[in-house]
């Protein structure tokens, strides 16, 4: 996403608003002269180009009078703390714009790192199950399940499911490695080994639903 630009107003509308505001504040006076665009220049430390368009925004606004061979005058005390005061208002909107646009960068920041570490952990499970493709599954035993009050060696469970069965969780108990002769019984928590495919198959299976 392309960075959002910060709105910032240009220095000789910052100067303007300086200069209005001083003039708004009563420190210069309707009538009173303000210092010539070379000492005002040198005052902000900018050039004087700089400050013939702070005074030109102030002489459009009815604030000062640029006079001939006299210098710039102020005109309007009034005119100036409105124009300050616009300038205000307008500087809110532009503060909460730029914040929108720093919370819309972060938002994107974050999307992007979330997108970044879903692909990390895609990546990591893929490469364990290369590694490792026979994974534990849990089965449980419903009421009505075709396999309950049967052995394992009745069902043929592996031949049917192509899945070993290591332990079976009954209640508190825990049986490893049940044999043959063990029987399925309702809650019965079945713990079997081998892929996301024969774990399907297998749930099918113990459902009576798996198509021979």
């Amino acid at each position: 996403m392309k960075s959002q630009e910060q709105v910032v107003a240009p220095i000789y509308h910052q100067i303007a608003v300086d200069l209005a505001t001083k003039i708004a504040n009563g420190k210069y006076k309707v009538g009173e002269r303000i210092r010539g665009r070379s000492m005002l220049a040198s005052q902000y430390n900018v050039s004087p180009e700089t400050i013939r368009r702070a005074i030109f925004i102030l002489q459009d606004m009815g604030i000062v009078r640029s006079l001939p061979n006299i210098g710039i005058e102020v005109h309007s005390m009034e005119k100036a703390a409105e124009f300050v005061a616009k300038f205000r208002d307008i500087q809110a909107i532009t503060t909460v714009k730029n914040d929108i646009n720093s919370l819309m960068e972060n938002i994107a920041s974050q999307n992007q790192e979330l997108m970044d570490r879903i692909h990390t952990l895609l990546e990591q499970i893929e490469r364990y199950k290369v590694f490792n493709p026979f994974m534990p599954f849990e089965l449980e035993i419903h009421t009505g399940d075709v396999v309950v009050g049967k052995t394992i060696s009745q069902v043929n469970f592996w031949h049917n499911t192509r899945m070993t069965i290591v332990g079976i969780k009954r209640g508190k108990e825990t049986i490893l490695s049940p044999g043959p002769h063990q029987s399925f019984q309702e809650g019965d928590i079945v713990v079997v080994v081998g892929d996301e495919e024969s774990f399907y198959r297998a749930k099918l299976f113990i459902q009576g639903k798996l198509e021979q």
